[in-house]
């Protein structure tokens, strides 16, 4: 069986934000252009892409002086994002749909197309997959402080599907331990695209350890 490689007319949700394979993403949708699509891909079992925004806002605004011509904010997005999941979709409003996404795999966009409603749709090439890679005794440390952190976050919280980390926890695998330490550390918006367009796993991870130590580093006198 050939694996699929590309996808057509994938809809977009340019956000401020990145989404990390196997990460956990809540959303409140509203905008009409956005509702639409939501339903549609819910109803269909089908994904949308996450992009990161480098430009515009993630609600779209009326700008009369912008040069698209037809009186909204330009947007621009980054060429690398990742399909998002719907696993539950709630409608606790007319209007508002409050849904919980989790990240698969990651994508290229090539032809872009904004439609007449707003919505960004794209021909996009997927990216293949991490390599399921052990944590190396020396990056043990990492993968042990993050399994803490989930501890005390239980701890601390009653509805356990609220929190930012959820199963499969995958706490012996180089890509799935540091996408979630790139989830959970501050950090620029780009410094994070650019970890989650690495497609090196352990290297990441190796990026992901020297942020940790930059961080417990006491301050130099």
């Amino acid at each position: 069986m050939t694996a699929l490689t590309a996808l057509s007319d994938l809809p977009l949700f340019p956000l401020g934000t990145v989404l990390f394979p196997g990460g956990y993403l809540p959303l409140q949708i509203f905008e009409v252009r956005y509702l639409d699509m939501v339903k549609r891909c819910h109803a269909n079992g089908t994904p949308f892409g996450i992009v990161s925004l480098t430009q515009g806002s993630e609600v779209r605004r009326r700008d009369s002086s912008a040069p698209t011509g037809d009186g909204f904010a330009h947007e621009k997005f980054e060429s690398v994002g990742t399909l998002a999941r719907i696993d539950r979709l709630d409608a606790p409003n007319p209007g508002l749909l409050v849904i919980q996404c989790r990240g698969m795999q990651r994508f290229r966009r090539q032809q872009t197309t904004q439609l007449k409603h707003g919505l960004w749709t794209a021909q996009v090439e997927l990216l293949a997959d991490d390599q399921p890679v052990p944590i190396p005794e020396d990056l043990q440390p990492v993968a042990d402080a993050l399994e803490a952190v989930l501890d005390t976050l239980k701890s601390r919280t009653v509805d356990i599907s609220q929190l930012p980390l959820q199963p499969p926890y995958q706490f012996d695998n180089c890509a799935w331990v540091a996408n979630r330490w790139c989830e959970l550390l501050p950090m620029a918006l780009a410094q994070r695209q650019n970890l989650m367009a690495l497609d090196n796993p352990l290297l990441r991870l190796e990026l992901v350890s020297d942020m940790l130590e930059r961080d417990s580093e006491p301050p130099q006198a």
